[in-house]
């Protein structure tokens, strides 16, 4: 098995990977494989049923609009984020579906995207079974696919969770723990970036490699700048969060152009804090509302490592692309640990799983790009998902805006600090990071299940939707 640093960043639309994007591809997946086999042509109607979390929490993440995009053949990367709501009310009234954007069909949205809240699939939270009928009524496919988290799909024929990877390239310098990664850096005398690198030459060169992740890179600025500069006052979905980024970048330009207008620095010594709460707000704002984004590792907590990039960007010495590159290879090691010996769904592992992830996937990134030592950045991961242990995802609503906005943004700041914290220690521990990874497994196999994106629990149950 193996897992490249591009399937951990990967672009999509919001609000969820494991609720959105994750649907979206599978439905493709459907009626890719339907177009594959010469079947299309017989189909006349599609069924799809959403179970688990996706069934619970389904209309808040855009679960059924998902569905609806990929049977039409859309691609999260690729789908119009600014037409998509549209292009699904269309199909909605005109009650036709274009299946792979070539095969039209009747299409009754109510009866045809079911959402099961209280059933359940056996392999996975975030089920879904699509179902292909003739002209006769007869069933021409049926197929499962789990969304597992990070808009990870996996077959439902096959056995296990998402810590299959069916992948089977085998890379120089394999690995599934932090021990091995180490091992792997001690006799290499290499970073773990360069351990990453040379795995990754696997599948594409090097050349390739960076134009793609500073394509991830660019993206996250995007998305940063879509989020500081939407003009609606609140969020979608009902909940009318209010949005934040417009306005806190206004007032901290403001403080930047009086400080350097007098010469002197900003006179507040976190001044740099509210910058990366910024950056964070930007994109969980942009992801909730259906916006272009990129899964790192998923879209509830997709504010986190672009916060912490551009923390960087701006305020460490010599920040530049390569430092970028270094980054996001360091982060996709501990995400590739996390994903191989726990998960990153919220649904199986609750918040700590998501946020908890990306944390120590930012903390690690940060640390090697301030000089530290691959043991420094395995302290930096630990550290990182240690203090997010039994954090609970309870979306209210449903909804990927309460309390999912704040985390990222409080996570982000504990990133940095976890960062400068290993900075200061020579890499031993006490507690390794494969530890504390065993650690959430463990955690949230135990939590219960309303407290894993369910929204039957916590903030979810306690808090007037209004």
């Amino acid at each position: 098995m193996a897992l490249s640093v591009l399937d951990l960043f990967s672009v999509g639309i919001g609000p969820s990977s494991s609720h959105t994007v994750g649907p979206m591809r599978a439905a493709r997946l459907f009626t890719e494989g339907l177009a594959g086999d010469g079947l299309l042509d017989a189909v006349s109607r599609v069924r799809s049923e959403l179970f688990g979390s996706l069934g619970a929490t389904g209309h808040g993440h855009g679960s059924d609009k998902a569905v609806i995009l990929g049977l039409q053949g859309e691609d999260p990367e690729t789908v119009d984020t600014g037409t998509a709501d549209e292009q699904v009310q269309v199909s909605t009234d005109r009650g036709q579906l274009c299946l792979a954007g070539v095969h039209p069909v009747p299409f009754d949205r109510t009866k045809d995207v079911v959402m099961h809240r209280r059933k359940s699939l056996p392999a996975h939270p975030n089920g879904m079974t699509f179902f292909a009928y003739g002209a006769d009524g007869e069933l021409v496919r049926e197929r499962t696919f789990y969304s597992v988290g990070g808009g990870f799909v996996v077959d439902g024929d096959v056995k296990g969770t998402d810590r299959i990877v069916q992948d089977t390239t085998e890379v120089p310098f394999p690995f599934t723990t932090g021990r091995q990664l180490l091992e792997h850096c001690r006799r290499e005398g290499t970073s773990i970036a360069g351990i990453m690198l040379a795995n990754e030459l696997s599948w594409r060169s090097e050349d390739e490699l960076r134009t793609r992740l500073l394509h991830i890179w660019a993206v996250m600025q995007e998305c940063v700048e879509n989020g500081c500069t939407r003009t609606e006052a609140t969020l979608p979905g009902g909940l009318k969060v209010r949005r934040r980024a417009p306005a806190l970048r206004s007032r901290l330009r403001e403080v930047d152009a009086a400080a350097a207008a007098t010469g002197q620095p900003v006179p507040d010594a976190l001044h740099a804090m509210e910058w990366i709460n910024l950056y964070a707000l930007a994109v969980n704002e942009e992801n909730a509302s259906g916006g272009r984004i990129v899964t790192a590792p998923t879209n509830g907590a997709a504010g986190i490592i672009p916060a912490v990039l551009h923390f960087y960007a701006r305020f460490v010495a010599g920040a530049d692309e390569d430092g970028v590159v270094e980054f996001l290879l360091t982060a996709a090691a501990v995400g590739i640990l996390i994903k191989e010996n726990a998960s990153i769904s919220g649904a199986e592992m609750g918040c700590q799983g998501e946020v908890g992830s990306a944390c120590s996937m930012a903390a690690a990134g940060l640390c090697a790009v301030l000089g530290g030592s691959p043991e420094q950045v395995e302290n930096a991961a630990e550290i990182g998902i240690e203090h997010n242990l039994g954090l609970t995802c309870d979306p209210v609503g449903g909804l990927v805006q309460i309390p999912c906005i704040e985390r990222n943004a409080i996570a982000s700041s504990k990133a940095v600090n976890a960062a400068r914290l290993a900075m200061q220690g020579d890499g031993e521990h006490k507690v390794s990071l494969d530890q504390v990874i065993k650690t959430m497994r463990e955690t949230g196999n135990d939590m219960k299940i309303k407290y894993k994106e369910t929204s039957r629990g916590g903030l979810a149950v306690n808090v007037i939707e209004c």
